[in-house]
C-alpha cells in the first residue's frame, strides 16, 4: 500500500456516530449564530494512524511512504472549546475503537457493497 507524504501532519479525527450525536445534540441545545467546531480537539500524527490501521485490520503487506507526495498544512485540529461548552459533551468514542468499529463495520458490509457496483 503506498501512503502519500511523509506521515508527520497531525489530521484530527472523529467516529461518524459521535459526529452524529454532536449534530443531533446542537441541534436540541445550541441557539447562537457563531460556527461550532464539532470534533475531538486531538490531533494523530498520519504515521500513527497508518500504524493503528495496519495493527488493527491485521495488514501484514508492505507500507511505501511516497514522500515526494506533498504533507499538506502540518496541523489541523480543530479548537472545540466552544462546543464542549455549549453542548456539555465530548466525543466518547476514542480513535483506536472507532477504527476497529469501522474496519469491522466494513469487513461484515464488503461483500453486499460490491454488488451493488
Amino acid at each position: 500500500v503506498e501512503v502519500w507524504g511523509t506521515g508527520r501532519p497531525i489530521r484530527e479525527f472523529l467516529y461518524v456516530e459521535d459526529c452524529a450525536d454532536a449534530i443531533l445534540r446542537a441541534a436540541e441545545l445550541y441557539n447562537d449564530t457563531l460556527p461550532l467546531n464539532i470534533g475531538t480537539g486531538r490531533g494523530t500524527a498520519v504515521r500513527e494512524l497508518v500504524s493503528l490501521i495496519r495493527e488493527i485490520a491485521a495488514f501484514a503487506g508492505q507500507l511505501s511512504w511516497n514522500t515526494s507526495k506533498p504533507d499538506g498544512q502540518l496541523k489541523k485540529v480543530l479548537n472545540v472549546s466552544r462546543m464542549r461548552a455549549a453542548l456539555q459533551w465530548s466525543p466518547p468514542t476514542d480513535l483506536r475503537t472507532g477504527l476497529r468499529k469501522t474496519i469491522e463495520w466494513y469487513g461484515a458490509n464488503k461483500e453486499e457493497a460490491d454488488r451493488r457496483y
